[in-house]
């Protein structure tokens, strides 16, 4: 069992399981009831996604200096209380059943997921 990060809109793994939109916004011009058949996500979980504000941050982005601070204000809205628990039950689920966690963007190295990736491992979550 465990967590397998990814590319949402991308074609799902056989044994991905559950996929959970990690997004601010649901995908544009796709009818909800599209969502999932389209490999966008099952469920959708904004909670896990930079605030507004640090989306307009993360989109400036030029260089190392300004991910290191995009991925430290980052790690403080998810180390608050309510996004701090989400992320202790994601890791605990990871060890009794397959799911998935993503968003949209194509490179995982600059995208918040990859932040999501550390965060749940240092949670003991088990990661493909």
């Amino acid at each position: 069992m465990s967590i397998s990060i990814v590319q949402l809109g991308s074609p799902r793994a056989d044994d991905e399981g559950l996929r959970i939109g990690t997004v601010r916004r649901p995908p544009r011009g796709v009818p909800k009831t599209e969502f999932a058949t389209r490999d966008y996500y099952d469920v959708w979980l904004p909670s896990l996604s930079p605030d507004a504000e640090l989306i307009k941050e993360a989109k400036a982005i030029t260089s190392d200096v300004d991910w290191a601070a995009f991925a430290k204000k980052f790690r403080t809205e998810m180390n608050a209380s309510d996004n701090s628990k989400v992320l202790d039950l994601l890791a605990a689920l990871s060890k009794t059943t397959n799911f998935s966690v993503g968003c949209y963007c194509e490179d995982e190295n600059r995208c918040h997921r990859s932040i999501l990736r550390q965060l749940l491992s240092e949670r003991g979550a088990l990661i493909r």
